[in-house]
């Protein structure tokens, strides 16, 4: 099964809001995925209800060395589950260094336990290039790279595509990403002009699907809830919906 990798180097494009949709439609479909919270900010563990007291509960634990992945899973909403994060987990960039072994801990710990076999792996990153967002790279066999449709988006994309083409030598693959449009207002010019040249570079790589910057996908987290539990009748839950299908159709989630 996929292990996927959310991941930008630029924050408020939508990576936790994807994660999030995303793993909820997957649970809807009856895959029973697991999420996983890689950023020490733990917002997807505060939305899907998975908030932890200390940094031991959460996959901090793992990382220092007391916790297994397995122990640390949690319900979160309905079909599927998730490991959550904790503010301690900003710790691990300085604690692990920068060496083979602690950019593989994370797929280690995920093989070893063998976590993978019949679900899907979401694994919500940090905005940032580190350590954590390493490891879920080096723990991925994909990479989502969610993009907002503004200016400033569209220059960060360029930073992650330079990014992983850096990796490739250290993973010998070429690392397989798809790249979303979120936050797509069909009526600015300038999401247009934005979704052109992301096409234009990316082409294929590029969804066809484009999440509409909408109050359900805004209001939801508020929430605590995935956009389908809050307005499964949305164009939010339709987006998402029809994000999923499109990247189970070219094998992208399996």
């Amino acid at each position: 099964m996929a292990k996927i990798a959310v991941f930008n180097q630029k924050g408020g494009v939508g990576k936790t809001t994807t994660t999030l949709n995303l793993t909820a439609a997957l649970a809807r479909q009856g895959r029973e995925p697991l999420a996983i919270d890689l950023d020490p900010q733990a917002h997807l563990s505060a939305i899907s209800g998975a908030k932890v007291a200390s940094g031991e509960d959460s996959i901090y634990g793992f990382y220092h060395g007391s916790r297994t992945l397995s122990a640390l899973i949690r319900n979160a909403g309905t079909g599927w589950q998730i490991i959550p994060s904790h503010v301690e987990l900003s710790k691990v960039d300085t604690q692990l260094g920068k060496g083979t072994n602690a950019l593989n801990r994370l797929n280690s710990g995920i093989v070893k336990e063998n976590l993978n076999t019949g679900r899907p792996i979401l694994i919500d990153c940090c905005p940032m290039l580190g350590v954590l967002s390493l490891n879920a790279i080096f723990a991925s066999d994909r990479v989502l790279v969610p993009i907002s449709a503004d200016y400033l988006a569209l220059k960060g994309v360029l930073q992650v595509e330079k990014t992983l083409k850096a990796l490739e030598h250290v993973l010998k693959k070429r690392v397989e990403r798809r790249y979303v449009m979120t936050r797509f207002d069909a009526r600015r010019k300038m999401s247009w002009d934005i979704y052109r040249q992301i096409r234009d570079k990316f082409g294929s790589e590029l969804c066809e699907t484009r999440i509409s910057e909408t109050v359900s996908v805004a209001e939801s987290p508020a929430r605590n809830k995935d956009v389908f539990t809050y307005a499964p009748r949305s164009r939010g839950a339709q987006d998402y919906n029809a994000l999923l299908c499109e990247l189970l159709a070219c094998g992208f989630v399996q």
